[in-house]
């Protein structure tokens, strides 16, 4: 209560910096599009390709928020028994403010969320969800390797990436030997953490590869519409459209996303559209930029419309049990 007075009588500046700073990220964002190309020039990209291709993109992304939301359900299946509905709306909430702060600050507000509607402890959920952005984090290195694997096409390389791809399940697998060890040296004070985080993992084999698995199908599935959509609108093959996919989505779960992504998530499809060979020629980058913004913006759209569609079921289901 003290500490709630005493954040109150901040300046009313200090107290919203940061919604401040990402508001004006936004704003700027806006501007810079209209100076460099005009907000005509990038929607019209989607007209050429169809209004139905942005309703399918959409309603697949969409899909994937249920994927998470089911992911940490099966986590947390005697909090959340009965509640998805209001589930879905903590992870809509949570992912928006994932997209939108910066630093990948938003992801402080999950243990928070997790423990205001379902009273689990702040070091569990926090457990929980460093591990999902583990797995999530694998996953698009495993992506990307898989790429640069095929490209080199050595046997070598083909190892290199079946030893990383299976990283994950080994890891699991040595967990308790590691929990012992640490269970015989720490501190007593840092006992009762311990235990948390290991609360914190999923309970057994089938409940990781379940986990595992989610994880795996909701970036495939992301990863190829963000693909899709670059190659529609960027005239890029496959590989380069794949390469822009993964940069973006690597661009947002690394400390250095912006406010709202501005910036940093266009250049990481950028990035990785060149890395996985698009043309360098000035037309073609430009191109590439536009596509780039739109497929940033298609990002940004569906987080609004997942959170305010969750609102609504939420609250359609304010009852279930």
């Amino acid at each position: 209560m003290k500490i709630d007075m005493l954040a109150s009588r901040k300046p009313w500046l200090i107290r919203n910096a940061t919604s401040l700073v990402t508001l004006a990220s936004v704003a700027a964002y806006i501007l810079f599009i209209q100076w460099f190309w005009g907000w005509g020039d990038i929607l019209a990209r989607w007209q050429e390709a169809g209004w139905q291709t942005l309703l399918i993109a959409m309603l697949l992304l969409l899909s994937t928020y249920v994927l998470r939301t089911w992911r940490i359900h099966d986590y947390f299946p005697r909090e959340t028994a009965g509640h998805f509905r209001r589930l879905l709306r903590l992870v809509q909430v949570h992912n928006l403010l994932n997209v939108m702060m910066p630093f990948r600050s938003g992801e402080v507000s999950f243990p928070l969320l997790m423990k205001k509607e379902f009273s689990v402890s702040l070091p569990r959920a926090s457990a929980a969800l460093l591990v999902m952005r583990l797995l999530d984090l694998h996953a698009l290195l495993a992506a990307a390797g898989f790429g640069l694997a095929l490209e080199k096409g050595h046997a070598l390389a083909w190892l290199l990436w079946l030893v990383f791809a299976a990283a994950p399940a080994l890891g699991f697998g040595v967990r308790r030997p590691l929990f012992r060890l640490l269970h015989g040296v720490l501190p007593v004070r840092l006992e009762k953490i311990l235990t948390e985080v290991e609360a914190g993992l999923p309970v057994d084999g089938l409940a990781f590869f379940r986990a595992w698995g989610v994880t795996l199908i909701n970036w495939a599935v992301k990863v190829a519409v963000l693909a899709w959509v670059l190659v529609l609108l960027g005239d890029l093959t496959l590989g380069p459209a794949f390469g822009g996919a993964l940069g973006g989505e690597l661009s947002s779960v690394l400390p250095v996303h912006a406010p709202g992504g501005v910036g940093t998530y266009p250049a990481g499809i950028t990035a990785g559209a060149l890395g996985f060979g698009a043309d360098h020629a000035e037309g073609a980058l430009a191109v590439l930029g536009k596509a780039a913004v739109n497929a940033h913006l298609l990002i940004i759209v569906s987080s609004v419309v997942g959170t305010l569609l969750s609102m609504l079921v939420a609250r359609g289901g304010a009852g279930e049990r």
